[in-house]
């Protein structure tokens, strides 16, 4: 992963940490169950986020190396890793 943007996605990850610390805070001061659901609907867009930036930095830099340099077997085995993680994101 480039050093850039394996940085920024360390930060956002580290602002989500805090995000998930304070959804705990939330249930343990027994706040309005209505706040503690948009919190971790929050949270869930942001790893939803850093997710998109990880694979699109797979598709750029590992899938597009196998695709021009490797064989008809690893470009194959990208593909069905891909619709692997694709498919388990869907359940």
């Amino acid at each position: 992963m480039d050093d850039k943007v394996k940085k920024a996605q360390l930060a956002r990850l580290g602002r989500i940490e805090g995000q998930v610390r304070g959804v705990a805070r939330m249930l343990d001061e027994d706040r309005y169950c209505i706040d503690v659901l948009n919190q971790i609907r929050a949270v869930r867009a942001a790893l939803d986020k850093v997710e998109q930036e990880v694979l699109g930095n797979h598709l750029q830099h590992c899938v597009a190396h196998t695709f021009h340099a490797g064989t008809e077997r690893d470009r194959q085995a990208k593909i069905d890793e891909l619709l692997e993680v694709l498919d388990s994101r869907r359940r």
